[in-house]
């Protein structure tokens, strides 16, 4: 493969940032970190540990940080041999099934992270599995000093990947770099960094607001600002898959669709494949980049980060993106949804108790 020697390169087809990702792994020198929810015990993951092996074998220094709850195919001898050379494989929060389940357990880390040699990092919605293969997600591959902060970032993650965090200060402290920002969660029912940063950004919107997520279950906070905004004359267009890979979180989002369209909400169903992509951009001037999804438990009790910045070149990907996603999309249909079967509205209503939780 063709080394990308740009700054920052958007993808959205995986099996291209599958690619670049384990060019990059190759070329590695001095270390390799990766943080990501899910490896699978499948052809992508073995990829990967292959050619973390290969580095381990000439002195490259492996991290590799997985959350416990996505690494369920890769948690028994996946990583032996790699361990052998000395790369180090640490499991995120290990769930212990009793009275902390619901609590404690419920708390994922669902940031994705790459790093390499202090020069090359990848930032987005990425899992590291063949199984979302044909889906369109959103991954910044990041050539230049912005990877040495990440890398900060990084670090802590792995120093407290099974420890129970009281002081979060130091693990939720914005990190800057030149134009950008790192906005980073943890499970918090007040504090929610990303949600009130998106919050702040969607109310000094003058033009247009650009939501693409997969999940879209936004608490009462975020619903209003995309309303407010609405009614100060905002373009306002929410791009989501039309049929997602969690059903239960389709039936719920349907609850509130019919009057986030009546309050001037412009809904679009993307229908090719499932829309992994995590995006926001306002005013074709700001976005956001990252692993949380508009909903509340990517808000209330997930480990997350976003990439934020008003960047021209990371900006214009940006909206390339979006523009192409468009192009494959239907607008969501009000008479359609108000016709919806009576079941789908019991299973709305069913479901409204433990809409924290999906």
């Amino acid at each position: 493969m063709k080394a990308i020697i740009e700054p920052y390169h958007l993808f959205a087809d995986p099996i291209w940032y599958y690619n670049a990702m384990i060019h990059d792994i190759e070329s590695a020198v001095n270390y390799v970190y990766i943080e990501t929810y899910r490896i699978g015990n499948d052809v992508i993951g073995t990829r990967i540990k292959d050619a973390l092996i290969k580095k381990a074998k000439n002195g490259v220094e492996i991290k590799v940080l997985i959350d416990f709850w996505g690494s369920s195919g890769v948690n028994n001898g996946f990583f032996d041999d790699l361990i052998k050379l000395g790369g180090q494989v640490r499991f995120f929060e290990k769930i212990k099934f009793n009275s902390d389940l619901f609590t404690r357990g419920h708390r994922r880390n669902h940031r994705k992270l790459i790093i390499i040699d202090d020069k090359i990092s990848y930032i987005g919605s990425f899992n590291l599995t063949e199984y979302n293969l044909n889906w369109r997600e959103s991954v910044l591959r990041i050539n230049n000093g912005l990877t040495a902060t990440l890398k900060k970032v990084f670090n802590l993650d792995f120093k407290i990947y099974n420890k129970y965090v009281l002081i979060k200060t130091n693990y939720l402290r914005l990190l800057r770099y030149q134009q950008f920002e790192i906005v980073r969660d943890m499970p918090s029912i007040t504090k929610q960094h990303i949600m009130r940063r998106y919050i702040q950004m969607i109310r000094k919107a003058k033009e247009s607001v650009i939501v693409v997520t997969p999940y879209f279950l936004p608490g009462y906070m975020l619903r209003k600002s995309l309303i407010d905004a609405v009614q100060r004359g905002v373009k306002v267009q929410v791009i989501i898959p039309r049929r997602s890979d969690v059903g239960l979180v389709d039936i719920l989002r349907n609850k509130y669709m019919g009057h986030l369209h009546m309050s001037g909400i412009e809904f679009l169903l993307y229908y090719p494949h499932n829309l992994h992509a995590k995006l926001l951009l306002i005013d074709h001037s700001h976005f956001s980049i990252g692993s949380p999804n508009f909903d509340y438990r990517s808000f209330r009790y997930m480990y997350e980060i976003v990439l934020l910045g008003h960047q021209k070149e990371i900006v214009d990907q940006v909206f390339n993106h979006i523009r192409i996603s468009i192009e494959s999309t239907e607008n969501f249909d009000y008479e359609l949804w108000k016709r919806r079967p009576l079941i789908n509205k019991f299973f709305e209503w069913l479901l409204v108790p433990f809409r924290h939780l999906l």
